[in-house]
């Protein structure tokens, strides 16, 4: 069985990234950040980076990218790093909503028992 992104040879990995091997040490990036693309792709820019740009016209998440362009999480980061240093995309953590009263979820797990 074939694993998308696991089963690509080092040396076509090592090519998208230009040899790096970590999206840098102040990078915004993990899984559920989501991207938005800043502008349209660019003629002559890496496949894979106008393949973000267009799958983040509506805010994605990055493992949703890294799913679609078949590749692993950490070097689909480095991509997305790419992008946002030159502004092409911006990245923003999902809001988290507040979470819900104890009583209710209480009288949720109470409800479910007596099923």
């Amino acid at each position: 069985m074939r694993r998308p992104g696991r089963d690509d040879t080092p040396d076509r990995l090592y090519t998208l990234t230009g040899g790096r091997t970590r999206s840098g040490p102040d990078s915004p990036f993990d899984l559920v950040t989501l991207v938005v693309a800043e502008s349209e792709p660019a003629p002559g820019m890496q496949s894979e980076h106008a393949a973000i740009l267009r799958m983040a016209q509506a805010p994605i998440a990055v493992v949703e990218v890294a799913a679609e362009l078949g590749l692993p999480v950490s070097i689909t980061k480095i991509l997305l790093s790419d992008l946002l240093a030159v502004g092409r995309v911006s990245a923003r953590h999902p809001r988290t909503s507040a979470l819900p009263d104890p009583d209710i979820l209480e009288q949720v797990l109470v409800g479910l028992r007596s099923l």
